[in-house]
């Protein structure tokens, strides 16, 4: 690995979408960027946990996969000619606004950057398990806790555990290639877009969705990492037996800054703090974006993350082009090299 850091005005630290449409705003703003990420591809928790996950908040697509937006974001950047750095993460980053950043990676890859913007989603992520005996001997093969490809579950009984938009968004969705789909949770209400909640009842109601509530897991009957049927249980003691060939444990992740921790910048808990004007962090030229920022009222959605990117570069650029008076233009009059 060359000791010869790659020079560039934006550091983006995350491939997500967030991270791929801020390289889109810092070209609009004559901005170069270099994106760093510790996955292999492009694309963040959208494409390594969820690429056929429908979603249906993005303006202009009633319904999206979100492999297909990441290769939408990535073909809206390709004109401004983004360099890559990915499949290792960010080890260090120091440095400050006046003289510029200085990162590298656990490979070895070294960057110089005037501001850098974090769109690292949750950090270090993994699933949360459920307490379950014997868990592990399902993980992989019966169990899951992410769908790449609806079709392996084509004529599949499946039990989808969980309450929040993960959860509602595959029973939405799986009953158009599945046997049958059971929705476990502990509550009739659930922790989702009230739209998606509302579709939900309305196909519970025409028998393509079973609602097992309120119920918990509680244990797995199979043999050799293939499920055979799923325990769940009320909170008196009340049992039920699902027959089901895959469980979907949709409980979230864990979240874990990892090394964005010792780089000095103020975190509430699993976030970083930001001025929510700016998106700048407690660091001058350091900026964080989508999931991983936190301020009042912050609202988890992949559209505000977009929103915060454009805040970002535009703050970013009294930095990398200083002294440069910047005029607004609506979004309809800026013109895309090569469009």
């Amino acid at each position: 690995m060359s000791d010869v850091p790659l020079k560039t005005d934006i550091a983006v630290i995350g491939a997500g979408p967030v991270g791929l449409f801020a390289v889109f705003e810092a070209g609009m703003l004559d901005m170069r960027c270099v994106v760093l990420d510790a996955l292999d591809m492009t694309g963040g928790q959208c494409a390594a946990l969820y690429p056929e996950k429908p979603i249906y908040d993005i303006p202009g697509y009633p319904r999206i996969d979100a492999q297909d937006l990441v290769e939408k974001l990535v073909e809206q950047a390709a004109p401004f000619h983004p360099e890559y750095r990915l499949g290792s993460a960010v080890t260090t980053l120091k440095g400050d606004a006046g003289q510029g950043f200085a990162i590298e990676t656990a490979a070895g890859a070294k960057v110089q950057a005037k501001a850098v913007v974090i769109a690292a989603g949750c950090g270090a992520f993994g699933p949360n398990r459920p307490p379950i005996a014997g868990l592990e001997a399902y993980e992989g093969k019966s169990v899951h806790y992410l769908v790449r490809r609806r079709e392996d579950f084509r004529g599949q009984r499946i039990v989808i555990a969980g309450g929040g938009d993960s959860a509602v968004d595959w029973a939405l969705s799986l009953p158009e290639v599945a046997a049958k789909v059971m929705v476990v949770h502990r509550r009739p209400k659930f922790r989702a877009a009230p739209e998606s909640e509302r579709r939900l009842h309305q196909l519970a109601k025409e028998g393509k969705v079973e609602l097992v509530i309120p119920y918990q897991l509680d244990a797995l009957e199979g043999a050799g990492g293939k499920l055979s049927a799923v325990i769940v249980k009320t909170l008196d003691g009340e049992a039920r037996r699902l027959e089901a060939d895959h469980l979907l444990a949709f409980f979230g992740l864990s979240m874990d800054l990892g090394p964005i921790a010792s780089w000095g910048l103020n975190h509430d808990k699993q976030h970083i703090t930001v001025d929510p004007a700016t998106l700048q962090t407690s660091t001058p030229g350091i900026y964080a974006v989508g999931d991983i920022a936190h301020y009042p009222g912050k609202l988890k959605l992949i559209l505000s993350g977009f929103s915060e990117a454009a805040m970002a570069m535009h703050a970013a650029r009294n930095i990398v082009h200083p002294g440069q008076v910047h005029h607004f233009e609506y979004s309809t009059t800026r013109g895309v090299p090569g469009a």
